[in-house]
């Protein structure tokens, strides 16, 4: 047991970019530091165990020395934090007429499965059974959904939960009489709450920037840097901190010949695309190494591509983030650009994409959903930071 407070490093990427052998590669170099760790993946379909080339299970399985592994049990999780709600929900759908075995299956909701396994994260944080968690997350898209969950249940526990209780206790009663209507009774709100609190707590954790770092894994192909900026700009809009960008599968300077010599041009354009969309964060590169990256000989090679002599359990960002506030008029982006003089900067907006221009310089900013259908109306230098107001068209005489 360590008892001092574990570091937690969430790893998020598209599908298919290399971040279950990035997150292994890094538990392995926290091990070898001497480091208790331990890494695990929410994602519904486990690799780790595969990446590790040894059998992983529900329970953590020493890998090797100071470091183990665990690919969470889903069913087990739902069944601690789930079963009573979903157990009313099933009676719910059978009253409905829909057959047993089929209510049961729908009673589980989506993305209740990767939740449940982020919430075993908070259970290891406080065991204080280990210096450092790494999370091998699911893709990005069910990972942001299951981010953004705390904020949506901490308005719901407060608004209208309540009510809810109120209305099931008052007209519970009569329903039962009258229509024979399943009606959740005081244990299923009472696991509506436990699991809404819990969330709370996952949250705190999980924004706490001495306590966890986000990471986004990414290959130097345009779909996934896009998707990337996507990914930073919610993790900033849900004040996930992030603090290192990897670049993984980055073609060696051997290839610069012959059939792969375009991709190497391809590679060094998107290199370049990256550092105007998330500097000043650290960017660290992993290369396309000869053979697959399995086992641990071949993840401690990655390691070192990444982390060199440094500590990957370091916080490795701590300036100022993006970040959205909204206005009693619409909404404003404060985006750091150190040294930035207004009269130097000049603004492009392409769909949902703002590109900032700062002399030779560029910054490409995806913006989130909400502010698609803004106009920025005006732009400022606060310190070291541009602050964008946006705005409906129409609805102010700001220029």
């Amino acid at each position: 047991m360590t008892g001092s407070t574990p570091r937690i490093l969430l790893y998020i990427g598209k599908g298919g970019v290399g971040k279950t052998s990035v997150a292994a590669a890094t538990a392995i170099r926290c091990a070898d530091h001497g480091q208790s760790t331990i890494v695990v993946s929410t994602d519904a379909a486990h690799s780790l165990a595969d990446s590790f080339d040894v059998r992983l299970g529900q329970e953590p399985v020493q890998v090797s020395e100071r470091l183990w592994g665990q690919e969470i049990d889903v069913l087990y999780q739902m069944d601690k934090y789930w079963h009573t709600v979903q157990q009313y929900l099933s009676g719910l759908l059978a009253w409905q007429g829909m057959d047993d075995l089929l209510a049961e299956e729908t009673s589980v909701l989506p993305g209740m499965d990767e939740l449940a396994a982020l919430l075993q994260i908070v259970n290891l944080f406080d065991e204080r059974l280990y210096d450092v968690i790494i999370v091998d997350c699911a893709p990005t898209g069910e990972t942001l959904r299951l981010l953004s969950f705390p904020e949506a249940a901490r308005w719901y526990l407060d608004r209208i939960f309540p009510l809810q209780r109120t209305i099931a206790q008052l007209a519970g009663p009569l329903l039962r009489t009258v229509a024979n209507v399943p009606m959740p009774d005081r244990e299923v709100f009472d696991a509506i709450e436990h699991l809404m609190h819990d969330l709370d707590r996952m949250h705190s954790l999980l924004t706490d920037p001495e306590i966890t770092s986000v990471r986004l894994v990414m290959n130097l192909e345009r779909m996934v840097i896009k998707e990337a900026q996507r990914t930073y700009t919610y993790l900033n809009l849900y004040a996930y901190a992030t603090d290192l960008v990897v670049c993984n599968r980055v073609l060696p300077d051997q290839a610069s010949d012959g059939y792969f010599a375009a991709w190497r041009e391809i590679q060094d354009r998107h290199g370049q695309l990256i550092e105007e969309a998330f500097a000043p964060l650290p960017i660290r590169r992993a290369p396309m190494f000869e053979q697959e990256v399995v086992g641990l000989a071949m993840l401690r090679r990655m390691a070192e591509a990444i982390y060199g002599d440094d500590e990957p359990a370091s916080v490795f960002y701590r300036g100022a983030r993006q970040r959205i506030e909204r206005l009693a008029e619409g909404y404003q982006l404060r985006q750091p650009l150190p040294f930035a003089e207004r009269s130097n900067i000049q603004l492009t907006r392409v769909g949902d994409e703002l590109i900032v221009r700062l002399g030779n310089q560029k910054r490409n900013i995806i913006l989130p959903r909400a502010l698609w259908d803004l106009e920025v109306t005006k732009a400022t230098i606060e310190g070291k930071e541009l602050v964008l107001h946006f705005e409906r068209v129409g609805s102010t005489n700001g220029s």
